[in-house]
């Protein structure tokens, strides 16, 4: 039986799910630079060791509303093949191992802004967690074009 592991953490209250192979790190909340005319998912630029790192908001991609004034996100740093990009997240979880044939599409019920932004699902015994598509989650809308951030 098949096991993959999944980095956790959560947005406004919903449980998601990152392959631990695609996060490359998680940090505290870093100092951003704004990006002028950047899609308003764009947090903005992070240096990470020297590094430029493009931070996106999932509270935004998802339609929820900003956290309070006060409440730093954290960092899950993705790897892409543009280099790394920065999920900006409300709080992390733990690493978790779920059987693979546990995996399930979708639900039918679920808000289009997530429905876009997850591959399917885990039934967890004590919560539902929600398998995030990392390639959906780092494209933005950029003059009426799906582009991918590229770092």
């Amino acid at each position: 039986m098949e096991h993959k592991q999944y980095c956790t953490f959560y947005v406004g209250g919903l449980f998601f799910g990152v392959e631990v192979m695609r996060v490359q790190e998680i940090i505290r909340y870093q100092q951003m630079t704004s990006v002028p005319l950047a899609p308003p998912e764009v947090g903005g630029l992070i240096n990470l060791r020297g590094q430029i790192v493009t931070a996106v908001r999932m509270r935004n991609r998802l339609g929820l509303p900003e956290r309070d004034d006060g409440e730093l996100p954290m960092n899950v740093v993705l790897t892409s093949d543009h280099g790394p990009v920065s999920l900006l997240v409300d709080e992390i979880g733990d690493v978790l191992e779920v059987r693979s044939s546990d995996f399930e599409p979708p639900p039918e019920p679920i808000d289009d802004n997530i429905r876009g932004l997850i591959s399917g699902i885990f039934k967890l015994p004590d919560s539902l967690m929600l398998v995030l598509d990392t390639q959906s989650a780092i494209s933005v809308d950029c003059s009426n074009e799906d582009s991918e951030i590229a770092a």
